[in-house]
């Protein structure tokens, strides 16, 4: 599954959002974040100037969003669903994951769709709308200043999907121990031509120090070219400044 593919199944949830300029904030941080499904649970009637103004170039979110008259309609066809709360009490789930923790649950729910729901900017989510979820997250935040605007605690639990849904780019294959070793004496070869080595054994030390530190760097093969460009061109130089100051 590709990374437009698994973000394209998380749908952002907002349940009876009291201003449209929130609404706005919240497309941005969902579109930088590529998760563009957002589901509106609610009546209200919200300005366009104030969506689209906030909203900025993600304005696309707002026009593809869906309306929904409940929020266990806009849950329905979900495979997982996520409440956002800080809130808890006798009838609210008894523990909670955090941002991180959730994308690595979604990495492991299959293919279906999975919904994240935010409640009003005043009071959150209710009793009721917490108990229609299977999960709720809570962002860990200052005890003395505990509030999140909702665009941040969107932006903050979609960045964490992001970051582990997306397919981080191939890495560069290390190269291996014999390697590393043609790596170190060439190495140490260009130092000893400029009589670097003053001590007995100093070469052999420095051929294993250089080598034990090329292997722990995990060095790709144009990496490892380019530390021995730089150990070659500088035996060049010494050479050259020793020839020009003999002249």
């Amino acid at each position: 599954m590709d990374q437009r593919t698994n973000l394209e199944r998380v749908q952002i949830v907002l349940v009876d959002t009291q201003d449209g300029a929130n609404i706005g904030s919240v497309c941005r941080a969902m579109k930088t974040m590529g998760i563009t499904r957002l589901a509106l649970v609610g009546e209200r009637e919200y300005d366009e100037n104030r969506v689209r103004t906030l909203a900025l170039h993600a304005s696309d979110v707002w026009e593809k969003s869906i309306r929904y008259p409940s929020l266990e309609k806009a849950l329905a066809s979900s495979v997982l669903t996520v409440g956002s709360t800080r809130r808890r009490g006798k009838f609210r789930k008894d523990s909670s994951v955090n941002p991180e923790q959730l994308a690595e649950i979604v990495t492991k729910t299959g293919d279906g769709l999975v919904s994240i729901v935010f409640g009003r900017e005043s009071d959150g989510l209710t009793d009721e709308e917490v108990a229609q979820c299977s999960l709720i997250v809570t962002i860990p935040t200052s005890d003395q200043f505990p509030s999140l605007n909702l665009s941040q605690a969107v932006q903050i639990i979609t960045y964490n999907l992001f970051d582990k849904l997306k397919p981080w780019p191939i890495q560069a294959n290390p190269v291996d121990q014999a390697r590393c070793e043609q790596g170190s004496a060439t190495a140490v070869g260009s130092l000893d031509e400029i009589g670097y080595f003053k001590q007995p054994q100093e070469k052999l030390w420095t051929y294993r120090f250089l080598r034990d530190v090329f292997e722990r760097a995990s060095l790709s093969e144009s990496e490892m070219q380019k530390m021995e460009k730089v150990f070659v061109k500088m035996c060049r130089i010494s050479a050259h400044k020793d020839v020009t100051e003999d002249a």
